[in-house]
């Protein structure tokens, strides 16, 4: 087993740095989803070359992000052919637990995500500038 990217994710709030063009991205998933890695792209890219956000993801979540990694919900892959991905936490709010991936620094679009290791996207999403966009991911 593989250490973790960021052990400490999950375990604060989250800053969401929001405005003009730039909005962001909150996707609640079920319980079960806890720890697995969610990957996003704009609309009709996930077909492209992998980049690292480019000018669609404002901020420097990619840093140094070049390793192999496993998890007990996702196969092994190299971070450098993979599309930006955040790992569903479990968070509190309002006196309760929720589970969530959540994308910051988002330039307003259409976006697709799926869990890394499927081949179809599941989630399409539609982000606007200065705004949280909220979506849920679809319980099996």
């Amino acid at each position: 087993m593989g250490t973790a990217e960021n052990p400490h994710a999950g375990q604060g709030m989250v800053v969401l740095d929001i405005g003009g063009d730039i909005g962001a991205l909150i996707v609640s998933v079920p319980p079960s989803m806890d720890g697995v890695e969610i990957e996003i792209a704009p609309a009709g890219h996930r077909d492209h070359e992998p980049d690292e956000g480019g000018e669609w993801w404002i901020g420097d979540w990619h840093s140094d992000h070049h390793h192999a990694h496993h998890s007990s919900h996702d196969t092994p892959h190299e971070h450098a052919s993979a599309w930006p991905h955040v790992a569903v936490m479990s968070r509190p709010l309002a006196g309760d637990i929720v589970h969530a991936a959540v994308y910051p620094g988002l330039r307003a679009g259409r976006y697709e995500l799926w869990a890394i290791g499927t081949v179809e996207p599941i989630v399409t999403a539609v982000v606007e500038g200065a705004r949280i966009t909220e979506v849920d991911w679809p319980t099996v």
